[in-house]
């Protein structure tokens, strides 16, 4: 895979004209600029070839700084492919690729937006008459295979550093051609925002708004041993297809005052439809993440999930999750910390282990059913039709401490056995279907609605609709 994106970045720059800049016109160090290369920016003309030639002359130089203009670039192209084999049917143009950088790479963006142009097709279409065609069930089809690029920003193999800021990139996944579907479940076809794949160095992105791509707004695909760490600011992800982050891959990523939200809702859905999938493959792993005051919104999947590979250690304080049509959070994977977060909407598959630093635990975290809450008016209830605002039959050691369950509306309490832990926790329910918090209540615990705590183990102070409830 690695040798093949060297040739094509390498035909880039030769079939794209890199002389339009000769390397001694840019001195060494200084601003490299698209429209050194040809590029015009202005939302009408394409500049997916300028911007390819503009990578390619970064790659020739192990690094750079560039810097782009507060306009619109108008990028994506693609060409029909006829041929018997090929991959794609509409193969896409690159646009910022970099590969194998050794110095630091810098894009500033000084609020540039880069739009995907209207009209290219998306899924699979017979590549002779370009018409969408349509297959059963995880039939695979790649010679027909459409896209209008596979990331709009891709980093791989670099060593030196990363920082991008300062930018928009818009998938424009309304205007586009939508064909059929290819993959397990819906369109699992490239089309990213920003891919970051088995660099070294630190990597940093800073206030960049990506939206409306097919595939992911955000894509990341660490090295296995990378130790360098790297660091995701005020960062929107919003109305993607499939999600808002895919983590493949890697170690040590911190993000803050960022946005995963409105995944799968703008027309083209495809699972886990998630905000932020955090699924380790390839034999890599993920460890080491945190998210602080981040926000998970309105997904068409789970605000977060985490339910295969080898994936564990993620760290949430003061993020906010709102599920309307799914689960606010699905944290099935080890060593998953909540402290101080907010939960609108059921959660489920906290993981659950006999060791109690491997289960899930949520500290002083509220969990409500307001609708007020919710951006649409809905908040998801789950799959059971008493609609607990946690789905945890049998997750030992989930542990609720300092947590407060305050539901006004038709949410009513966990549905639990003795395996999950309250501590110190305040429960309320105002909806007259029956719950079962039926864990190990330990410290003080104060209930109040329709509340069944048979087979609860009670080893502290409970308090249920004001009465002591003895110990057992």
């Amino acid at each position: 895979m690695v040798s093949t994106r060297r040739q094509l970045l390498a035909g880039a720059a030769a079939a794209g004209g890199l002389a339009i800049v000769p390397a001694r016109a840019i001195a060494q160090g200084s601003a490299i600029t698209p429209e050194s290369f040809g590029a015009r920016g202005d939302g009408l003309n394409n500049d997916s070839a300028a911007f390819a030639r503009m990578a390619a002359f970064v790659n020739s130089r192990g690094g750079g700084q560039i810097v782009l203009r507060s306009t619109t670039y108008l990028v994506g192209r693609q060409a029909q492919i006829a041929g018997p084999g090929e991959h794609y049917a509409f193969e896409p143009a690159l646009i910022m690729d970099f590969l194998g950088c050794r110095g630091p790479l810098v894009i500033r963006g000084r609020g540039a937006r880069l739009r995907c142009a209207p009209g290219l097709r998306y899924g699979t279409f017979d590549p002779l008459t370009g018409r969408p065609t349509h297959h059963p069930a995880r039939s695979l089809h790649a010679e027909e295979l459409a896209t209008p690029y596979r990331a709009m920003i891709r980093v791989e193999d670099c060593s030196g550093g990363v920082d991008i800021s300062g930018l928009e990139l818009d998938g424009n996944v309304r205007a586009l051609q939508i064909g059929g579907e290819y993959g397990d479940i819906g369109w699992q076809v490239p089309a990213v925002g920003i891919h970051l794949v088995n660099n070294r160095g630190p990597e940093r992105l800073s206030r960049i708004y990506v939206h409306h791509h097919a595939l992911d707004g955000l894509m990341i695909d660490g090295a296995e041993h990378r130790t360098a760490a790297s660091t995701i600011l005020w960062l929107r992800s919003e109305h993607n297809g499939r999600q808002g982050c895919s983590i493949v891959g890697g170690h040590g990523y911190s993000f803050s005052d960022c946005s995963f939200s409105h995944t799968g809702k703008a027309g083209i859905s495809s699972a886990p439809g998630a905000g932020i999938d955090i699924e380790a493959e390839g034999g890599k792993s993920v460890r080491g993440l945190s998210f602080t005051r981040c926000r998970f919104v309105d997904n068409a999947g789970a605000g977060v999930v985490a339910d295969s590979g080898n994936s564990e250690d993620a760290t949430f304080v003061g993020c906010t999750f709102v599920g309307t049509t799914n689960w606010a959070a699905w944290p099935n994977k080890p060593a998953f910390r909540f402290a101080d977060c907010m939960f609108v909407g059921a959660i489920v598959h906290a993981f659950g282990d006999p060791d109690p630093r491997r289960a899930a635990q949520f500290h002083r975290c509220v969990f409500r059913d307001d609708p007020a809450l919710s951006p649409t008016g809905e908040v998801y209830g789950g799959e059971n039709p008493s609609r607990p605002i946690a789905d945890l039959p049998g997750n030992p050691n989930v542990r609720f401490d300092e947590c407060t369950f305050n539901l006004t509306h038709r949410a009513v309490l966990p549905w639990t056995t003795n395996v999950v832990i309250f501590a110190d926790c305040t429960l309320t329910q105002r909806a007259p279907a029956q719950s079962y918090p039926r864990g190990t209540f330990v410290g003080r615990n104060v209930l109040s609605g329709n509340i069944n705590l048979y087979s609860a183990r009670i080893m502290g102070e409970v308090f249920l609709n004001g009465e002591r409830v003895p110990p057992t």
